[in-house]
């Protein structure tokens, strides 16, 4: 695995050499010293992870994680110096498509074993997430979308990249429905966050666009910064309303509209994220007789939205991250 290594320290560069050495095959690709560096290094050599220090001059971490996932996006873990302190700028990066935070392992002291362990566990936990996209299906060859009525609505904050690619990673490129993601990010992140996902994954993932229906084959991620809706004909609408809406776009929104509007059959999926967003949409769509699911707390990063939505009896069922799409293609087959 080629490692790119983002911090302006050359203490932590140091630190961070020594922890990658002790696995065989993790290589430093090269080490960039701001975020600026950074960028330009993502799009001219792309590593296989970017390890991104979020307190940095010229470019900050977090505008260097946007940047990369919208010019040429990779894989990228924060490793900062305290992650507990810096808890708004980790799920700020993660907002912008940051797959895990952890701390920097230290040079000396008594417990430098326990940073350097925990950043490789990171790193392998990401490794095998990308191993196991690449070989879910690897007789198969992306397709054309086919017309199906069936929907999965899926939303996701933070912690929701790696999830997100972990799940649609599983699911078979003539899987029987069409689906629909809110995932939080920025606006200027969405599309290449949409394109990170297509890699990650044999179905076809892209911006929803207004006026179209999901297909099956199809991933639809939620961009902009307005609300997406399914109309009573089934196609996809943006709209402001409603002003007030902590999200945009709100998983709430999103999946209240599919219980109002939906007419076929459906699923609704909660995974990993910070808040209470998505657990009264999903209540909705169960009182609607959808069946939905919600991550369990083992497998989520953030365990804030699965367990709103859990303890709110809005989820019929909760599952940890690796059952979820092999359950779905129980519930709707292939094309």
């Amino acid at each position: 695995m080629r490692i790119g290594i983002v911090n302006d320290s050359s203490i932590a560069v140091e630190a961070l050499r020594r922890t990658l050495a002790q696995r065989p095959g993790f290589d430093v690709a090269w080490v960039a010293h701001d975020g600026a560096q950074a960028v330009s290094m993502c799009a001219s050599a792309p590593p296989d992870l970017v390890l991104m220090d979020l307190v940095m001059p010229i470019m900050d971490g977090v505008a260097a994680t946007r940047e990369i996932m919208r010019r040429a996006p990779c894989p990228i873990l924060i490793v900062t110096s305290d992650v507990g302190h810096h808890a708004s700028l980790v799920f700020d990066a993660m907002g912008a498509g940051a797959l895990d935070a952890v701390d920097t392992p230290v040079l000396g002291g008594s417990d430098r074993a326990r940073p350097a362990s925990s950043l490789l566990a990171k790193i392998d936990a990401i490794a095998a997430q990308q191993a196991d996209a690449r070989l879910a299906q690897p007789a198969l060859t992306p397709r054309p979308p086919t017309k199906t009525d069936a929907l999965v609505a899926i939303g996701a904050s933070a912690g929701g990249p790696a999830a997100l690619a972990a799940l649609l990673g599983r699911l078979p490129v003539n899987f029987g429905a069409g689906i629909v993601v809110v995932q939080h990010v920025d606006d200027a992140f969405a599309p290449g966050m949409a394109e990170w996902l297509d890699q990650q994954t044999l179905l076809t993932v892209r911006l929803a666009r207004s006026g179209e229906r999901p297909s099956a084959g199809l991933v639809l991620l939620a961009g902009g910064n307005r609300h997406l809706r399914v109309d009573a004909s089934g196609r996809c609408v943006f709209a402001d309303e409603p002003t007030d809406a902590v999200y945009r776009p709100s998983i709430d929104v999103f999946l209240q509209s599919v219980a109002d509007n939906w007419r076929a059959r459906a699923v609704g999926v909660l995974l990993t994220g910070m808040g209470r967003d998505g657990a009264a949409g999903l209540g909705a769509m169960r009182a609607q007789g959808f069946i939905t699911i919600a991550q369990d707390r083992e497998t989520s990063a953030v365990y804030g939205m699965p367990k709103a939505a859990a303890e709110a009896g809005a989820a019929s069922q909760i599952l940890p991250l690796a059952s979820i799409a092999p359950h779905l293609v129980a519930l709707f087959g292939t094309v």
